[in-house]
């Protein structure tokens, strides 16, 4: 096992994390916060737009089971990477499309992706996902991690979540855990 770890911001961090985590190989996935520039993050603080923080989902996975590319491939596809510091009506900088590299292997490989996206038209507008160094990790509260599975009832689970998971399910069978 060769574990490794990715960083991504999708918007609500609730999407990301529960595909992330019913992935083959991929060991954790935490919700939580990275790219501001003060020195710790919370969902209240962030959510005022005061840290620059993006909400992110912090992947620990074992790369001989699924690839990076992989990773970042699932990233574009659960999000509209096209969409400036938002979501659908998710709006605020700590919405951002962003991947957070770990390494220049990361970096190369997703200013790859992007321009194969870009090359092949893959998204009717320009992607505007940032490429940038790793910083700070700041988990998410307690009540953040697992949302979706712990309240599929919830509004917002049942109205963006559930269908997302219902696509990405259908889409990536093969990569699921058993």
């Amino acid at each position: 096992m060769a574990l490794q770890t990715a960083t991504f911001g999708a918007g609500c961090f609730w999407c990301l994390e529960a595909a992330m985590n019913q992935l083959n190989g991929v060991i954790s996935a935490l919700s939580g916060y990275m790219g501001g520039s003060a020195e710790t993050a919370n969902y209240r603080r962030v959510c005022d737009g005061d840290t620059g923080h993006a909400e992110v989902v912090q992947v620990e996975y074992d790369d001989t089971a699924i690839s990076y590319e992989q990773l970042c491939l699932i990233f574009f596809s659960l999000h509209d990477p096209t969409q400036l510091n938002r979501q659908g009506n998710d709006i605020g900088t700590q919405y951002r499309s962003a991947i957070f590299f770990h390494n220049d292997k990361q970096q190369h490989i997703a200013n790859n992706i992007i321009a194969e996206l870009k090359a092949e038209n893959v998204f009717s507008g320009s992607i505007v996902t940032e490429v940038s160094p790793v910083t700070a990790f700041y988990i998410a509260e307690e009540y953040h991690q697992g949302y979706f599975l712990k309240h599929p009832e919830q509004g917002y689970c049942q109205v963006i979540v559930a269908p997302k998971m219902m696509k990405f399910r259908q889409h990536y069978q093969a990569l699921l855990k058993s």
